[in-house]
């Protein structure tokens, strides 16, 4: 009975980065790009990081309000949150994203 647990949790977990990753894709192709392209910033290179960057900026969201609104006690979302690797990952995906603005292109 505990492994079939453990197995639920571990198929919830890829279901959320796959849901994540997905609409950070979308999010990339369909709100990204044109904005990028709105200023003048070409959106070509390694458009992977980009996805990736929105991907985690999204997880970070997603984690916030469940982990601060919905499942508060949740220790999974107590220790994401409390992780000095988590917000350094936030704050690198911030760069990325942002970046092209102030230098006027895609450095990736």
């Amino acid at each position: 009975m505990n492994l079939l647990s453990e197995l639920k949790k571990i198929t919830m977990r890829l279901i959320e980065i796959v849901t994540i990753l997905v609409i950070g894709l979308l999010f990339t192709i369909n709100i990204l790009k044109p904005t990028y392209e709105g200023f003048g910033i070409q959106f070509i290179g390694n458009v992977w990081i980009n996805w990736f960057a929105v991907s985690y900026i999204l997880f970070v969201i997603y984690t916030l309000i469940l982990g601060l609104f919905i499942f508060k006690g949740s220790i999974l979302f107590n220790f994401r949150l409390k992780s000095a690797l988590f917000w350094l990952f936030f704050i690198v995906s911030n760069y990325v994203v942002f970046i092209p603005f102030i230098m006027g292109e895609n450095p990736f």
